[in-house]
């Protein structure tokens, strides 16, 4: 009690300022239909900007909760995709390439590690040889070209990653056919550059870079990205850089691809070399 008391007795002029204020105002909106109307839409427009903060928050909870069900929801769906490609998770299905010429198959993988940061980058699977997986398969993602698988054991593949300095890929720009050599120069992993395209080309900002027939690993007109910058070397030939399709930091899962008719076509291109 006597602690209270001294509080009111320092702060006593303060708290007769508040009670006089408050007492004024009160005067003031009974008195004038003015001040009432702008008090009264003060109050309603700070209520109402409190009310926004307040949907905005909830609104982000809600998307929240939305993301986490259709996290479950995919999960449901990859689950479902794996039981009809088999129940012990190695069957491969069947499609042909854009040509129609040759047979590709596909399964799912999950990375299990990766890097991103080094000059020569790999990637691991939680899929090997038991599972089907061999040397020289072609990874990509739900976005464009990912990696080239380098390594198996029995239940593991390491696999190249597209942003590794030793990487080659045949691209072509789609618009006109004009292909070259895709590399990584070590840099940032976003991008990479095509190489051995004629100054003579026509190349816009924009045009897309696909995988060309070429490749006895990757089928015909896989997305590998769009070009971001053109120039002049001393060369003959551009350089390009492409803005890399696949997201090397969110790479999740994955199809690895194996080309039923690679190994009739390296035997045959071995015996003409």
């Amino acid at each position: 009690m006597r602690s209270l008391l001294n509080f009111l007795a320092r702060h006593i002029n303060f708290i007769l300022f508040l009670l006089l204020e408050g007492a004024a105002l009160t005067l003031i909106v009974n008195d004038s239909n003015y001040h009432n109307a702008r008090i009264t839409k003060g109050v309603r427009g700070i209520t109402r900007r409190l009310e926004e903060k307040i949907t905005i928050v909830r609104d982000y909870l809600i998307l929240r909760d939305i993301n986490t069900r259709l996290a479950r929801d995919n999960a449901t769906l990859r689950n479902e995709m794996e039981r009809m490609r088999g129940k012990d998770s190695t069957l491969f299905f069947s499609v042909k390439d854009f040509s129609g010429n040759q047979n590709y198959e596909y399964t799912v993988g999950k990375i299990v590690n990766n890097s991103v940061n080094r000059q020569k980058n790999f990637f691991t699977l939680n899929k090997g040889s038991r599972q089907g997986i061999s040397i020289d398969m072609g990874v990509i993602s739900p976005e464009g070209v990912a990696g080239i698988i380098v390594a198996c054991s029995e239940n593991y593949s390491l696999a190249m990653s597209l942003i590794n300095i030793d990487f080659r890929l045949s691209s072509r720009i789609k618009s006109n056919g004009y292909f070259g050599s895709l590399t990584w120069d070590g840099r940032d992993y976003r991008y990479a550059i095509l190489n051995d395209i004629p100054q003579h080309v026509n190349v816009q900002i924009g045009d897309t870079i696909e995988t060309t027939s070429y490749s006895a690993i990757f089928p015909e007109a896989m997305m590998v990205g769009q070009v971001s910058d053109i120039r002049r070397s001393g060369s003959d030939f551009y350089r390009i850089t492409v803005r890399l399709s696949t997201d090397f930091r969110r790479l999740t899962y994955v199809d690895i691809i194996n080309n039923n008719s690679r190994e009739e076509q390296i035997i045959l291109e071995d015996e003409i070399q």
